[in-house]
């Protein structure tokens, strides 16, 4: 047989015989070209595979080697973990709501947060779509069911945001509904803003090329196949369309007291410690160490209106 340039998926045992209904090419366009991507293939076309890191502007060209990350990560989760006891002992409340694009890696990132946190009073959120019960119900109601109590650690692997993004973009809500949303959300935040919650918003962001990578690989994987979904299938030619609704809730969503964190997330290791640093640094702790949590990577990190304002 020719030999094949590319690699083979997660990243070398490829699933060959799926059970799942095969995709087939889609043609999309990326970065300006029009391309065609079959995530059946087990071989990632080169196109996607030299630009996983770099795709989009990222200001690195290679990932954080792996000894300096895990040696700054531990140092933040021993930060988080006095960040805690704080919280229990002054009876705080922090909710850390992570959003982003499908396999913008949320998942990975609320596990380092919460890896060594005491799970009595570290939650993380993760809703299933609503039932029938829930439908009939205020849109924000069965999220508020969830909030922290008296010292607690609470994120969210998803939010009310779906109304702002999946949901209009895969047809799920009417324009109606989205646009009553955009207009509630930010007297919505108020409200637990001056309940005292300590709260935040993070957008991971994720170049396309980046995307297709990482569902290639879970396409292929042993592993976490299950985590590639028919949302995904139909969210790879639907690209602009999330970036139109993702922009269009920057918009109208960000506030100086709710104000959007965004992620440059092509590399994971990075994206992670900019969301642990953050967190550390804006709130004041008992024994907070500022020196060991070191100053943020303004190339990683940054708010809503200074990322529209590049694009």
């Amino acid at each position: 047989m020719p030999a094949q340039s590319g690699k083979t998926g997660s990243r070398g045992k490829s699933v060959t015989a799926k059970e799942s209904t095969k995709v087939g090419p889609v043609k999309i366009v990326v970065a300006g070209r029009t391309r065609i991507f079959d995530i059946d293939d087990p071989v990632l076309p080169d196109w996607v595979k030299d630009n996983e890191i770099t795709a989009g502007g990222y200001p690195y060209p290679g990932k954080m080697k792996e000894k300096e990350y895990e040696a700054v990560l531990e140092t933040l989760q021993v930060e988080l973990v006095k960040l805690q006891a704080w919280l229990q002992a002054k009876g705080e409340r922090a909710m850390i709501l992570l959003e982003g694009r499908d396999a913008a890696g949320k998942g990975g990132t609320i596990f380092v947060l919460r890896q060594y946190l005491n799970p009595r009073t570290a939650r993380n959120v993760a809703l299933p779509k609503p039932t029938e019960t829930e439908l009939g119900q205020w849109y924000f109601q069965r999220y508020v069911a969830q909030f922290p109590t008296t010292g607690e650690f609470v994120t969210f692997d998803r939010s009310w945001y779906n109304r702002a993004g999946v949901e209009p973009v895969m047809g799920f809500c009417t324009t109606e509904q989205h646009e009553k949303f955009l207009e509630d959300v930010p007297q919505f935040e108020l409200s637990i803003v001056k309940e005292g919650i300590r709260f935040f918003k993070f957008w991971l962001d994720i170049a396309q090329e980046t995307q297709l990578g990482r569902f290639h690989d879970r396409r292929h994987s042993l592993l976490t196949n299950w985590k590639f979904s028919p949302i995904d299938v139909a969210g790879i030619a639907k690209w602009d369309d999330y970036s139109e609704k993702r922009d269009l809730m920057f918009e109208r969503t960000h506030t100086t007291y709710a104000p959007w964190h965004i992620v440059r997330a092509n590399d994971k290791r990075r994206a992670r410690l900019a969301v642990m640093r953050r967190i550390l640094l804006s709130i004041p702790y008992e024994g907070r160490d500022e020196k060991a949590i070191d100053a943020e990577d303004a190339q990683i990190i940054c708010q809503a209106p200074e990322f529209l304002a590049a694009r």
